[in-house]
């Protein structure tokens, strides 16, 4: 769940492979593997990456369809 997640976001926010990797300071080709599922993406980039998008983690994770990082904050 979390590959597909991060590919359709990616995807959804016009963004490169590169433009992630480079926001977790990673070569693209580890990223790729998190987009393919092959490495799990370790908590603290899993962190960056959800604040990246403003989602929450447990949205990245599948747990939850819901986007955003506080449901209920105003």
């Amino acid at each position: 769940m979390i590959a597909k997640r991060l590919r359709n976001l990616r995807e959804e926010n016009n963004l490169k492979q590169k433009d992630l990797s480079k926001l977790l300071n990673i070569q693209q080709s580890a990223y790729s593997k998190y987009e393919t599922g092959r490495v799990n993406v370790p908590a603290d980039n899993l962190a960056t990456i959800a604040g990246f998008y403003n989602v929450s983690i447990e949205y990245l994770m599948g747990i939850t369809d819901i986007r955003d990082p506080a449901p209920g904050r105003k």
